[in-house]
């Protein structure tokens, strides 16, 4: 038996290769199918099964186009309805792969067809559970998630404790959890960054696996903190219960190379938005005016989630190159599809087509040091849990996370000068970016982030530890 667990980073993702004597499946498949179909072929194995744990929020599976390039069989748990072809399985339902055996646990709570894969070896022991959203390392998946549900965060919440004591607690101690995701993804608060554990080590670390605890202390410590899931969550569902176009024609139509002419008649005649993901640090220096920054080196393809509401939007790209292809299907991986070129030979090729090209003013933390002497307007792009946690003790200095910059900006005077600055610069440029597009003509960024702020010997408040707050 052997089981391989294929992470990716960006979106802090685990899908799972699983195969036993020629035959194998795979557990939450990314939507390029290529790194599956590949590695069945290297080690002579069928793909038979496609098991997936719940309909993802956070991510646009594989699994349909796998299953049509594979003849595989899609697996989810009970109560789950797709529109298309796919074996909703009982609880306790058995599948062979070889000579092995994956058992279904039905474990709502996260969502109501979540469940959880238990793999039983060739001697009958059992292996290793493949949780899901169900359970993290150190957390469990929140219970704000289900779509178009008319049960409360609570009422799922409640579920999700009996999922876990009935089904996943009662199983030894030496079994090991593979879960969905790891630090960094939305699906729950406080993840470890490790991506696998032994179930006794969880039973021992994880807050939400106390012996002693109540069902009512489990609802209330799992709901408690809870921000606003992301908006492209429900969006992401939709196309993982009813399929979506193969990644390979978005591929074809997207990753063409535009002149800086074409590129700019393709976005006047389809008012694509023009998404720059160069590093931060380079795009201030110049950039196409009204385009955006999100850099595909950090958490790229989560804030295009947050921040671009239409899945649907035409976007046409500004990359370094030879990184375009790798856009797109970042792009693609949480549902936004329609992708209409890039342009060719980069800012160069615009700036030497003599088009314009604006900047954005990106000073130290110890330039920030030394003119917070005089009254300026300072804006932490961040979290409000690491703003609360910690920030620039300084009574012009306001929060406004990134998350909420389609919401909650839009008080800010555009004749005023703005400084911006995140933890370590990424998402302060996105949003300097986003504010130079609407008009915002005095934004300055502060390079380094609070990291450098700190480092510069800036007056910041008590540290108040987050698990406290």
């Amino acid at each position: 038996m052997k089981i391989e667990q294929i992470y990716t980073g960006c979106l802090a993702q685990g899908a799972y290769y699983i195969e036993s004597n020629g035959e194998a499946a795979i557990v939450d498949p990314l939507r390029e199918t290529k790194p599956y179909l590949d590695k069945a072929a290297k080690e002579g194995a069928k793909i038979k099964y496609i098991f997936e744990t719940h309909f993802h929020a956070d991510f646009v599976s594989g699994h349909v186009s796998l299953a049509e390039e594979t003849g595989a069989t899609i697996v989810f748990g009970p109560t789950a309805q797709t529109t298309y072809e796919a074996h909703i399985a009982e609880d306790g339902e058995v599948f062979s792969i070889g000579d092995i055996k994956i058992k279904v646990l039905h474990t709502p709570g996260h969502t109501t067809e979540s469940s959880t894969f238990l793999v039983t070896d060739e001697k009958g022991k059992d292996v290793a559970i493949f949780s899901g959203d169900t359970l993290f390392i150190g957390d469990v998946g929140r219970p704000d998630l289900a779509v178009k549900s008319d049960l409360s965060r609570e009422d799922l919440a409640g579920l999700l404790f009996d999922s876990l004591r009935n089904k996943i607690m009662p199983l030894a101690d030496d079994v090991i959890v593979y879960p969905a995701h790891g630090a960094g993804s939305a699906c729950g608060k406080n993840m470890s960054k490790e991506t696998s554990d032994t179930l006794g080590n969880q039973k021992a670390t994880n807050y939400a696996l106390r012996a002693d605890m109540t069902r009512d202390e489990f609802i209330k410590e799992v709901t408690d903190g809870l921000t606003t899931p992301p908006q492209y969550f429900p969006k992401n569902v939709k196309m993982n219960k009813e399929g979506y176009e193969n990644i390979d024609s978005i591929l074809e139509r997207g990753n063409i190379g535009l002149n800086p002419n074409l590129f700019e008649e393709v976005v006047n005649a389809e008012g694509a938005l023009m998404l720059d993901t160069r590093s931060p640090q380079v795009f201030k220096d110049g950039f196409i005016p009204n385009s955006i920054n999100i850099g595909v080196k950090g958490g790229f393809a989560p804030w295009v989630g947050a921040l671009i509401l239409d899945l649907k939007q035409p976007i046409v790209i500004i990359a370094d190159e030879g990184t375009e292809e790798e856009v797109i299907t970042r792009l693609s991986r949480v549902g936004y599809d329609n992708t209409l070129g890039f342009l060719e030979g980069g800012i160069a090729a615009w700036e030497a087509a003599g088009k314009e090209v604006d900047s954005i003013e990106s000073i130290s933390a110890e330039e920030l040091k030394d003119r917070l002497k005089s009254s300026i307007s300072v804006i932490d792009a961040r979290k409000t849990s690491e703003y609360t946690s910690e920030h620039i003790n300084n009574e012009n200095v306001v929060n406004k996370p990134l998350d909420v910059i389609n919401e909650e900006w839009n008080d800010l005077d555009k004749n005023a000068t703005y400084y911006i600055h995140c933890a370590g610069g990424y998402r302060s440029m996105i949003a300097s970016s986003i504010m130079k597009s609407r008009g915002f003509d005095h934004i300055i960024d502060v390079k380094g982030g609070f990291k450098a702020i700190k480092e510069a010997g800036i007056d910041v408040t008590a540290f108040v530890c987050p698990s406290t707050l």
